[in-house]
């Protein structure tokens, strides 16, 4: 693609650091260990879910891109959010969708975990087989061991200190990790809308290339999250937990690694910005269609694989 000149101030990296730390704590001030355990007592659901979010949606995004032969910077945007882990919004969209939060709360617990090592390997090693990403991907010369590093940084550290804060101090959690995150929301959005507005012209003019790979990248991420789910035999509530998680996926984490090791690229910080705000559209969307119908009302031919 032509080059394009996104504004961005370095100082505001910093910012969107803390922001994502900051909504990493939030969520895991409600998570405990039992959270952890119960994917050890019952796995399936967890398990397909995960090998959905770190197997199937990095791999079929790089097949896309390679056959359709997509723009080199619009390929490695597309294939860096579909190695982040499962946004931290997938639990609260699953409790509106009346799905099975459990399940949503422990995939969202173990991915940003293994996210640590999961994402940077998952990007690097489907960049690197495309052959149309692989030239880009050298040129740019990726530090895997910076990139495992503020992963975990801005997702594991935040995310043991969140559940270590929950457990020692329940009655303070139930005060605070709402407005956490209706904070982290709203400054969330304001940061993408601010890289919008500072660059209106230029996603205008670049609208008809990442709009359309965005919408049809995501409806990709939900199918595969609802088709491994039912083919898998699992019931409708964590069909829908599942398909969310995989569905909704940290594009805010995208963006710090963009701006962090991928300034220049300017195709990825298309792609990355606009799934910030297009999946939380499409999450709620399908979560307040399911929200009419409870799991256990369903019809019969539904409610079965």
């Amino acid at each position: 693609m032509d080059a394009v000149q996104i504004q961005f101030d370095p100082s505001s990296l910093l910012l969107i650091n803390l922001i994502l730390a900051l909504m990493m704590f939030g969520v895991s001030l409600d998570l405990r260990a039992e959270d952890f355990r119960r994917i050890v007592r019952e796995p399936r659901a967890p398990v397909i879910g995960l090998l959905a979010q770190f197997l199937l949606l990095p791999a079929l995004t790089c097949l896309a891109c390679w056959t359709l032969a997509i723009d080199p910077q619009l390929a490695l945007g597309m294939q860096l959010v579909a190695a982040c882990p499962g946004g931290s919004f997938s639990n609260i969209m699953t409790w509106m969708a009346r799905g099975n939060v459990a399940v949503s709360v422990s995939m969202t617990a173990v991915s940003s975990l293994a996210a640590g090592v999961l994402t940077p390997l998952n990007f690097a090693l489907y960049s690197w087989l495309n052959p149309y990403t692989r030239p880009l991907l050298t040129d740019i010369a990726l530090d895997p061991l910076g990139l495992l590093l503020m992963v975990l940084l801005v997702l594991g550290l935040p995310l043991v200190l969140g559940m270590f804060i929950g457990r020692r101090f329940p009655l303070l959690t139930l005060k605070v990790e709402k407005p956490l995150r209706i904070f982290a929301l709203l400054v969330m959005l304001a940061f993408v809308g601010l890289a919008f507005g500072r660059n209106w012209q230029q996603f205008l003019q670049h609208f008809h290339l990442f709009f359309w790979l965005v919408v049809a990248h995501n409806a990709m991420a939900l199918l595969i999250g609802y088709g491994s789910a039912r083919l898998s035999g699992l019931p409708v509530a964590d069909r829908r937990a599942i398909t969310l998680e995989v569905g909704i996926q940290n594009s805010a984490l995208g963006l710090v690694i963009i701006f962090t090791f991928f300034p220049q690229a300017s195709g990825m910080l298309l792609i990355a910005a606009f799934w910030g705000c297009w999946h939380l559209v499409s999450g709620l969307s399908l979560a307040w269609l399911w929200s009419r119908s409870a799991p256990d009302a369903l019809p019969a031919e539904e409610a079965t694989p």
